[in-house]
């Protein structure tokens, strides 16, 4: 029986990836399912995700996560509010000369990223527990991710001190969110709204790029 999950797991994942028109190795999509396979498990005792059932977290975390690889930039990535290490951790995986930062404040969400960072091996990951405002690296990030994370305005405010001056910011949301570019702070920076394909997951995705760093 888990046999057949695996393999409809594997062939889920592989069809996503194929819809979206990504070039990610087998060895690349194992370790996506193993990282899933985890969270599963430990989410059903610590309540990491409010996806319950593994087949569903292919598509709502693994293909959502990845519908934005090709907007990255840079080399230095900085996962805000990550929560069970999403988008960081698939991100991680496909990106593997990238370094990956994951913070979130939730002590329960952290240690369990920490342990799936063990687990699978990335060398390319750093975790911060601690709030965004709070976090003072010695360096800044090319590309601020967030997921669900909080208002645009509020994202733009927490995240400022961490970008670099010719960085971005992607902000990962569920629905189109042109109300919110009307009352944030975005002192003339180039703005992108894109709309994400996400293969087997209803409703709209999107991501907000914005370039530069606040003035």
């Amino acid at each position: 029986m888990q046999a057949d999950n695996n393999r409809t797991f594997q062939q889920a994942l592989a069809n996503g990836i194929a819809e979206m028109n990504l070039q990610i190795s087998e060895e690349k999509q194992d370790a996506m399912l193993a990282y899933i396979a985890l969270l599963n498990r430990w989410n059903k005792v610590f309540n990491l995700t409010a996806v319950r059932n593994q087949a569903e977290m292919i598509p709502r975390h693994l293909l959502d996560s990845l519908s934005v690889s090709t907007y990255l930039q840079g080399s230095r990535i900085l996962d805000v509010g990550t929560g069970a290490g999403l988008p960081g951790i698939p991100l991680a995986i496909l990106y593997p000369e990238r370094q990956f930062t994951l913070l979130d404040s939730n002590a329960k969400k952290i240690r369990f990223v920490r342990q799936a960072v063990i687990e699978l091996g990335l060398k390319n990951v750093q975790t911060e527990q601690v709030r965004v405002e709070a976090y003072k690296p010695s360096f800044m990030f090319d590309t601020v991710i967030t997921r669900a994370f909080a208002a645009l305005a509020e994202i733009i405010d927490l995240t400022s001190h961490l970008l670099s001056p010719t960085g971005q910011l992607l902000a990962m949301k569920s629905r189109q969110t042109q109300n919110e570019l009307t009352v944030s702070n975005l002192q003339g920076r180039p703005v992108e709204i894109i709309s994400l394909q996400v293969p087997q997951l209803e409703g709209e995705r999107y991501a907000i790029l914005i370039q530069g760093q606040a003035r």
